[in-house]
């Protein structure tokens, strides 16, 4: 398997690779086959950083998983939903897949929708945002980030997107924004630059 990716999920570990002090929580979340998110941290060779993710949202338990144990993998982008639903989270993902999709973009949710969506288990609720992960290979134009922003706030939920650079992710709506610095988060921490797409080249 390839090294995953943030936001990734990942099913296969085991109730027992768990620390000793992890809550009960985490315990029946892994014994009853649900997957782990993958989170931006360093790890050890072969191994990946991941969250155990519960019903609430102080139900989070950060941990390691072995990359050998991993028996399946889900991307961002391989999760839509077109339906009805009583949750805005949900209606807000059906109405801009095919704004986000007429744009060219590669794209996926992630946070509550998108764990509900690959594991079924049923987390969104009433005042859930819609978070969304936009893969950002090459250098977007503010102007351009501010125009996506305009149609997103249009949404019926608070919709938040992280932009993938390849050094790292950044807020859409801080890139769309009149700073002139930006928050650039990666496994090795969060710093503030001015250019995300050259952030990497600079760190070489």
């Amino acid at each position: 398997m390839n090294q995953p990716q943030p936001h990734d999920l990942l099913w296969g570990m085991a109730p027992g690779e768990l620390p000793a002090d992890a809550p009960a929580w985490a315990w029946q979340v892994l014994a009853a086959g649900q997957p782990v998110v993958v989170r931006r941290a360093a790890c050890a060779a072969g191994r990946v950083a991941v969250g155990v993710r519960g019903q609430g949202r102080e139900q989070r338990f950060a941990a390691q998983m072995r990359l050998a144990d991993a028996q399946r993998r889900q991307a961002p982008e391989a999760l839509r939903w077109q339906g009805e639903s009583p949750w805005p989270a949900l209606r807000a993902l059906a109405s801009v897949a095919p704004v986000l999709d007429a744009c060219g973009l590669v794209w996926g949710p992630t946070g509550g929708v998108g764990y509900q969506l690959a594991s079924g288990c049923e987390v969104v609720h009433a005042a859930s945002d819609l978070d969304l992960l936009v893969r950002a290979p090459q250098f977007m134009a503010r102007a351009k980030a501010r125009e996506l922003l305009d149609i997103l706030d249009c949404g019926p939920c608070r919709i938040d997107v992280q932009l993938q650079t390849p050094a790292g992710a950044i807020a859409l709506r801080e890139w769309a924004g009149m700073a002139r610095r930006v928050l650039l988060k990666s496994a090795l921490g969060a710093r503030l630059v001015a250019d995300p797409w050259a952030a990497l080249e600079r760190a070489a």
